[in-house]
C-alpha cells in the first residue's frame, strides 16, 4: 500500500554558524532550526529537500560583508527567519544548474537584500510559494539581466521571480502572498515587485495570485535616460496572473519611476491604497498588453514632471475604475488612452496643475500638455463615466482632448479649464 503523504523532515538546531554550515553540507533532507542570531555567515547552499526554519521570531542569520545569502536548490523552504546580506547582494537566490524548483517555500521571512529566484540554465520549471516576505532593504541595480521591451529595459526588483527560458513548454507557477519592499522615504533600489516570463515569446510565468502590502522603491535612474525604468509592481511580459492585489500604498520616487505597470496578461487587478509617483515620468499605472478589470479604490497622485495618472499605451483593459486621479506637474496627463479599452469609470474626478512639459512615451521623451482625459489617435473607449469633473489648472490647457471614439461619456461635475490663457492662443 503507498501513500503520497510526506513524511515530515527531521528537526535539527543549530546554535552556530559553522554547525549550520557542516549541516547542510552533509545533504538530506532535514529541516534545520536555528536557534538565537547567527552573524558572518558565508554564503549557504541548501541541498534539495532540505528547509530551514527559525525558532522563533529572533531568529537570525547575517551574512559576512559582501557575501552573497542562502542558495537554493529544489523543494526548499525558509521559514521564520530574519536574513542580512549587503542590500547590493543576493540574500536569497536559486542554483540554475538543478532540474527544477521543485516546490520552493518563504514564510514568514524579513530580508536585507534581493531575493532572486530564475529559471535559467538547467532550470525549466517549478513552483514558489510566498506567504509573508518583507524586504526592509535591497538595491537591484547592479543587476545587468533587465527584460527589454517598448523602447526600454526594466530593472530587476527587490523581489524577483523571473523565468528565463526560451522554451515556450517552460512553466514557472507561484502563489505570491503578503510581498512588502523599502520603507517610507528608505525606499529599494531598482523596480519592487518583479515577476516575469522570458519575454513576448517563450518560457511563461503563471501566478494565481500576487498580493503585496506597502512597497516603496526608488530606481536610482539618472534623469536624462529614456531607455530604463522600473516599477513598483511590475508584472512583466509573458506573466499570467489571475489577481493581482496591492492591499498597501505603492509609492515611487525616481526618475521613470512606474508605480504600477503591466506587460502581461492580468484578469483581475486590484489596488485598495494609494498610489503615488514623486517623480520624473513615473506613472500610477501603465498597461501595455491585457488587464480585464482593474480597481483602483484610492487616489493616484503623481508629482513629477510628465508623471500621468494612468495610461493604455498598447493591449486593453476592459474596465478601468478609480477613486481620483491628480498630477502636479508639467507635462503630466491625468489620464491619457491611446488604444481601444472597454470601460472607464472615475468617482471622484481627474484634476491636473501642471503646463506643458516633457513626457517619456516608449522610450521616447515628448512635449505633453497636463490634460485631464487625452483620447489619442487609435485610441477609443466603449463608455466613460466620470464624477467629480475635469479639471485643469495650468495656463492654455484643455480638460479633454478627443481624437478617438467614445460610444457613451457622461461627466457629473463638469469641465474646467481654470487655468485659462486660451485668449493668447
Amino acid at each position: 500500500m503507498s501513500s503520497n503523504i510526506r513524511a515530515p523532515l527531521p528537526d535539527r538546531k543549530v546554535t552556530t554558524t559553522d554547525e549550520l554550515i557542516a549541516a547542510t553540507r552533509e545533504g538530506g533532507a532535514q529541516r534545520f532550526i536555528v536557534h538565537g542570531k547567527l552573524a558572518n555567515a558565508p554564503s549557504i547552499r541548501l541541498a534539495p529537500g532540505q528547509a530551514l526554519c527559525g525558532e522563533d521570531d529572533q531568529s537570525s542569520i547575517t551574512f559576512a560583508d559582501g557575501s552573497e545569502g542562502l542558495q537554493l536548490t529544489t523543494d526548499n523552504e525558509i521559514r521564520l527567519l530574519r536574513l542580512t546580506a549587503s542590500p547590493a547582494q543576493r540574500v536569497i537566490f536559486n542554483d540554475t544548474q538543478v532540474d527544477s524548483l521543485g516546490r520552493m517555500r518563504l514564510t514568514r521571512v524579513t530580508a536585507t537584500g534581493q531575493v532572486q529566484i530564475l529559471a535559467r540554465d538547467a532550470v525549466k520549471g517549478g513552483h514558489v510559494d510566498v506567504d509573508g516576505l518583507d524586504i526592509v532593504a535591497a538595491d537591484a541595480r547592479v543587476r545587468s539581466d533587465r527584460p527589454q521591451g517598448f523602447g526600454v529595459h526594466v530593472l530587476q526588483g527587490a523581489f524577483t521571480l523571473w523565468n528565463m527560458q526560451q522554451d515556450e513548454r517552460s512553466v514557472v507557477t507561484a502563489r505570491l502572498v503578503g510581498l512588502s519592499a523599502g520603507r517610507e522615504g528608505a525606499p529599494v533600489r531598482g523596480s519592487g515587485i518583479f515577476v516575469s516570463g522570458a519575454g513576448f515569446t517563450g518560457g511563461k510565468l503563471v501566478a494565481a495570485l500576487l498580493e503585496t502590502g506597502a512597497v516603496y522603491s526608488d530606481g536610482g535612474i539618472a534623469p536624462g535616460t529614456p531607455d530604463q525604468i522600473t516599477g513598483g509592481v511590475f508584472t512583466v511580459f509573458n506573466a499570467h496572473v489571475d489577481e493581482v492585489r496591492n492591499r498597501g500604498p505603492v509609492v515611487t520616487y525616481g526618475v521613470n519611476d512606474m508605480v504600477l505597470d503591466n506587460w502581461g496578461n492580468v484578469d483581475r487587478w486590484t489596488a485598495e491604497e494609494k498610489l503615488t509617483s514623486y517623480g520624473p515620468s513615473g506613472i500610477g499605472f501603465v498597461n501595455f498588453n491585457i488587464v480585464n478589470t482593474l480597481k483602483v479604490r484610492a487616489p493616484i497622485e503623481t508629482f513629477g514632471a510628465g508623471a500621468r495618472g494612468f495610461n493604455v499605451y498598447a493591449g486593453t483593459v476592459g474596465l478601468a475604475e478609480f477613486d481620483r486621479v491628480t498630477t502636479h506637474a508639467n507635462g503630466a496627463v491625468g489620464i491619457q488612452i491611446s488604444q481601444p479599452i472597454g470601460r472607464l469609470v472615475v468617482h471622484r474626478g481627474v484634476e491636473t496643475f501642471g503646463g506643458t512639459g516633457d513626457s517619456l512615451v516608449k522610450g521616447v521623451v515628448m512635449k505633453l500638455a497636463a490634460i485631464a482625459l487625452s483620447i489619442k489617435p487609435g485610441g477609443s473607449a466603449q463608455a466613460i463615466e466620470i464624477d467629480g469633473g475635469l479639471t485643469t489648472h495650468g495656463e492654455g490647457v484643455a480638460p479633454m482632448e478627443l481624437h478617438g471614439a467614445i460610444g457613451t461619456f457622461k461627466v457629473g461635475g463638469g469641465l474646467a479649464a481654470a487655468g485659462g490663457g486660451f485668449d493668447k492662443i
